[in-house]
């Protein structure tokens, strides 16, 4: 079995080598110095490898962790390598979901709003918008999905919250776009299907948190219809 001193001592060779542990896991030592977790197994008549990350990132004692957490899928009759995939692909699921890509939206922010302005946003898609799209994918929601939510709120005579709701949507699907979790903005798409607000005068905005949000979505809009092209 190997031993901490053992692995900060292991120099490379002219070809890649490997060293035993237990369990199938091995360390894999490259040319160039790299030195890579290994564990070899068998399931379903063939051998199988898995990879869990570089020494000293992964030390010796999370090494056999994850080995033996593989172990114990295999003998649960599970390929762990089908196991891990499958994780992986739920954790890139969750990572595109609306409401997740939101709250990381908000806590992005934090600096320029007020913890009261914070709040309100917050309050505010948690009663609007989490219910109906919150669990869905940025490029599984549609326009007509986000006008049907933004019309309940119209609906509730709401039209000022329904147009920040809107806004702040748009928001969310351009932060999601910049950081390569979505592809389109459908929240934009909609503006010029809601209702129109009454002539005269607003709600004026008393929280200097929101008057700021409400410049910076102003350029955000600009910017994005510029580069459609309209």
């Amino acid at each position: 079995m190997l031993t901490d001193v053992q692995l900060r001592r292991i120099a490379p060779k002219g070809k890649a080598y490997k060293l035993a542990d237990a369990g199938g896991l091995f360390i894999l030592v490259q040319p160039n110095g790299s030195r890579l977790w290994r564990m070899k197994y068998r399931f379903g008549g063939k051998e199988k490898l898995l990879a869990f990350g570089t020494y000293p990132e992964v030390t010796l004692a999370k090494a056999r962790d994850a080995r033996d957490q593989a172990r114990s899928e295999l003998r649960a009759g599970r390929d762990p390598s089908l196991t891990r995939k499958q994780r992986q692909a739920e954790a890139r699921q969750t990572d595109h979901q609306l409401r997740n890509v939101g709250e990381i939206w908000i806590a992005s922010q934090a600096s320029r709003w007020t913890p009261r302005h914070r709040k309100d946003v917050e309050t505010s898609l948690e009663r609007f918008v989490w219910p109906d799209l919150g669990s869905l994918n940025l490029d599984d929601i549609t326009p007509p999905m986000v006008l049907a939510t933004i019309r309940k709120i119209e609906a509730g005579r709401a039209r000022e919250t329904a147009r920040r709701i809107r806004q702040r949507l748009s928001a969310i699907f351009l932060f999601g776009i910049a950081h390569g979790l979505g592809t389109q903005d459908p929240a934009a798409v909609i503006k010029g299907a809601l209702v129109p607000l009454k002539k005269g005068r607003q709600p004026g905005i008393t929280d200097l948190g929101e008057l700021r949000d409400l410049f910076r979505l102003a350029d955000s809009g600009r910017a994005h219809e510029n580069a459609a092209g309209t």
